[in-house]
């Protein structure tokens, strides 16, 4: 609604003309930016007078950069039109295929229709890729439009049309000798090809804003200078809805990231219908970046369009499209020109008028803005010049643009996979393609000649911005992991020292911090839980990252552990955003590929607020290859005793264990905690291994034992030996525990041997890492580490753990046949009482334990 219209009916018409009349002649005589000097000044003014006003935050239904304001198209127009046309065939022709042949295997065809010229012109005259003198840009695609990605990817001689003819048979592909494609962007299905994993809807923004963050964090903090290098994200208006997509707006704005540019893709339809069938998304999504402090820019009416808009001296056609609905808007996409000449422009004679002279072929042409190649680039090229604000670009499109009957603006469109004969060829005479009627019913590929104008544009452009995208690249240089003993020296001899493994990892990666080659590397992050984990000291140590510095005294300035932010702040706090931070984390954790520098994070956080609430965006980062450590603090359902149902874990390691690259550890003790962030650190850095570590720390202090020599293999491997309590000759029990319970059961231990039994006692450091050991040793013919483990015992083994009991069972198949197995863990919802209290009511403490044992 426009302010104008919260008023009553205007009390002195000439008055108002007056003012407007004026306006209007500064505006003319001193040009905008004294306009907006002026508007500046008088909002000021309404506001010190309490007039209880504000301007819209939507603009009139239009483009933002006026015909006259157009830079010149500095391609050739008509190559790029053809090669966009050949896009869009080769990408139908590779979706409707698979599905003649394969009808369950899917695909999408009208979301790249809808985004071909947005990617196009990207592709042409934007879209940086790494070379010695450029960083690269870093984009994230629509990923329905992939298969348009593809067909690039093809004509560029990247992809056969071996690999087209399998598209989304990655399993069969190889033994046809090709390459299967994935459906959506998956960097670890296509490890050289795919930079971002965007298939979830809304982790592709967030995470696209963090990315273009991080850049700012390695220049700021002297290690990568990022300047020049752009963060592009090409997403759906649909997709906007989702939480993540908006939820890190104002960060970006706040931190004056204008190494961001956003592409909405608005073709006003999701999958089931219209994104906003009763309203207008784009105005809606005008609003709320605009309130977030974006700059906006709003493409919506191609180049045919102008002609119209410079004889509507009435506004009539301002005032039309600013009234007109999305689930209207959508009808007259799927609609042919007569229908709208009659049921849109036929809605007044001032409307009638102005498309007199056109042909009803010609309405129909009349194109939105996203379709228009000068459009977009002039609205890209806007974006990139503007600074201290991130733009996000509202491209008006058609869904299925150019389907015709099979599918543009249909509420249908999204899933059609299939054309018929006619279909086809309407497709084909739509977009001008040399095919004759055999070549389009039979769906064959266009490709021209190496030597044609065509192909020698492709490949002019992509080499003026650094060769072919989207390219993954995976080669850095190894960072060196110092020894072991001179930074976790105290864990590994902690001499029964009371400490909780919190505290003793942060007092590890204190340490680590002042070492001169890795130290510098290490990227501390936390979602507002500094303090509560210990982690005060670091303030000082290595900062806070902060854009601007630390424009305030902070209240504790005196204190030893006094707030302290820094431009060259090592530690990223992210306020209570475990999404944020998750997202920071993989921009951190892949940053040895994104930017050829490796560095290594470290996320700690309460264990529950991880996989149970961001673990959509943890499963993306597996699948971009991120290398980093999740250290889940205050974890299990029992040891954060007081917090309750919301805050207590008993299923993160349950989750993890889904995660193929996840190595998940529960250490009951310092010396296994430093030994496997120290195997991590190798592994990821050294070794350079596409994997990442979840280690679950607790809050509780007990006597630390010295870690022997002889336990490292066991502990890496998921489980050693840590005693064997009674008589020989006594009856034998297995004891296995991890994590917060391994006390209660080195209790029980000690409560069974005095009563004579024989007790071996195992501390379990990785349930899922020695189940994954045992099934891959019966692939390979070898003894698993878990039968090794249990060699020289008998009776019966039972497992406890401070998760639910579906944590330990994982290795029921792989204990020998004759051992009764019995898992003890804390299914059901949490509860506050005491450590103590929690323990006994969900059976896994000390008590508990040796009764199962006596069985």
């Amino acid at each position: 609604m426009s302010p104008s219209e919260h008023l009553s009916p205007d009390p002195d018409p000439q008055e108002t003309a007056e003012w407007q009349d004026a306006f209007r002649a500064l505006l003319q005589a001193h040009g905008p930016t004294r306009a907006r000097q002026l508007l500046d000044a008088l909002v000021a003014t309404a506001g010190a007078g309490r007039v209880g006003w504000r301007p819209s935050l939507n603009t009139p239904y239009v483009n933002t950069i006026a015909a006259e304001q157009q830079p010149v198209f500095p391609g050739d127009l008509a190559i790029e039109e053809r090669l966009a046309s050949l896009m869009r065939w080769n990408a139908l022709a590779m979706v409707v295929r698979a599905n003649q042949a394969y009808g369950e295997l899917g695909g999408h065809i009208a979301s790249y229709a809808s985004a071909a010229d947005l990617f196009e012109t990207g592709f042409n005259h934007f879209f940086h890729g790494r070379t010695n003198a450029h960083g690269g840009d870093l984009v994230f695609f629509q990923p329905h439009s992939a298969p348009g990605v593809y067909a690039r990817a093809f004509l560029e001689g990247r992809l056969s049309e071996r690999d087209l003819l399998h598209y989304r048979q990655e399993i069969v592909a190889p033994a046809q000798g090709a390459r299967g494609l994935s459906s959506y962007p998956h960097p670890w299905l296509m490890p050289d090809f795919w930079q971002f994993p965007t298939g979830s809807m809304g982790i592709g923004p967030i995470s696209s804003i963090y990315h273009a963050r991080f850049m700012r964090y390695l220049t700021h903090r002297g290690l990568l200078d990022c300047g020049g290098r752009t963060v592009w994200g090409v997403f759906g208006d649909g997709e906007m809805d989702e939480p993540e997509s908006m939820s890190a707006l104002t960060l970006a704005a706040r931190e004056k990231l204008d190494n961001l540019v956003w592409v909405v893709n608005c073709n006003l339809q999701r999958l089931d219908g219209p994104v906003r069938g009763n309203h207008r998304i784009i105005d809606e999504l005008e609003r709320l970046f605009a309130g977030a402090g974006w700059n906006v820019i709003k493409l919506l009416w191609g180049s045919d369009w102008d002609g119209l808009f410079a004889r509507d001296h009435s506004g009539a056609l301002v005032r039309a499209l600013g009234d007109t609905v999305d689930g209207q808007m959508q009808t007259f996409a799927a609609k042919d020109g007569r229908y709208n000449r009659e049921n849109f422009f036929g809605q007044n004679p001032a409307l009638a008028a102005l498309v007199q002279g056109l042909t009803d072929e010609q309405i129909d042409r009349l194109k939105r803005g996203g379709h228009d190649l000068v459009k977009i680039h002039a609205a890209y090229a806007a974006a990139l010049a503007h600074r201290g604000q991130p733009t996000v670009i509202l491209a008006h499109t058609k869904k299925g643009y150019g389907m015709g009957a099979a599918g543009q603006g249909r509420m249908t469109t999204h899933s059609q996979k299939k054309l018929d004969a006619d279909e086809l060829l309407a497709f084909r005479d739509r977009f001008q393609l040399p095919l004759s009627d055999e070549q389009a019913t039979g769906l064959a590929f266009l490709k021209p000649a190496e030597d044609s104008a065509e192909m020698r544009y492709l490949r002019e452009r992509r080499a003026a911005l650094g060769g072919p995208l989207p390219r993954r690249e995976s080669a850095c240089a190894v960072l060196p992991v110092p020894a072991l003993d001179g930074y976790a020296g105290f864990a590994l001899q902690a001499d029964g020292k009371a400490m909780s493994t919190t505290m003793a990892f942060v007092r590890l990666l204190g340490n680590l911090l002042k070492d001169r080659t890795l130290g510098p590397r290490i990227v501390p992050i936390v979602a507002d839980e500094a303090r509560t984990f210990g982690m005060a000291n670091l303030f000082k140590q290595v900062g806070i990252y902060s854009s601007v510095g630390q424009r305030y005294a902070p209240e504790d300035i005196g204190s030893v552990l006094s707030y302290r932010e820094a431009l060259d702040g090592q530690i990223l706090e992210e306020g209570i955003s475990e999404a944020g931070a998750l997202a920071s984390w993989t921009a951190a954790a892949t940053s040895y590929s994104v930017h050829g520098l490796a560095m290594l994070p470290f996320y700690i956080y309460y264990s529950m607020f991880g996989f149970q609430r961001v673990g959509d965006a943890i499963w993306a980062a597996a699948d971009q290859r991120a290398r980093g450590f999740l250290i889940g603090a205050t974890s299990g359902r029992t040891t954060l005793g007081g917090e309750g149902l919301q805050h207590q874990d008993g299923s993160s390691h349950l989750v993890a264990a889904t995660i193929p690259n996840c190595k998940a550890y529960d250490p009951a003790f310092a010396g296994e905690m430093a030994l496997i962030v120290d195997a991590g650190m190798r592994e990821m850095l050294v070794d350079q291994r596409d994997v990442f570590y979840y280690v679950t720390l607790m809050n509780e202090n007990y006597a630390q034992p010295d870690l022997p020599i002889a336990a490292h293999t066991g502990v890496l491997k998921g489980a050693y030996r840590f005693a064997s309590l009674g008589p020989e000759g006594g009856e034998p029990v297995t004891l296995m525990g991890s994590g917060a319970i391994f006390t209660e059961v080195q209790r029980a231990a000690e409560v069974l041997a005095a009563e004579g039994r024989r007790v071996h006692l195992c501390s379990v450091t990785s349930w899922s890492e020695l189940a994954r050991d045992a099934q891959a040793a019966e692939a390979e013919g070898r003894t698993p580490w878990l039968h090794t483990l249990l060699a020289d015992t008998a009776g019966p083994v039972i497992a406890a753990s401070d998760y639910v009991r579906a944590v330990p069972e994982a290795l029921r198949a792989w204990l020998p046949p004759d051992r009764r197995y019995r898992c003890m863990g804390t299914d059901g919802f949490g509860r506050s009482d005491t450590r103590a209290a929690l323990r006994g009511y969900f059976g896994v403490d000390a008590a508990h334990i040796a009764a199962e044992a006596r069985r």
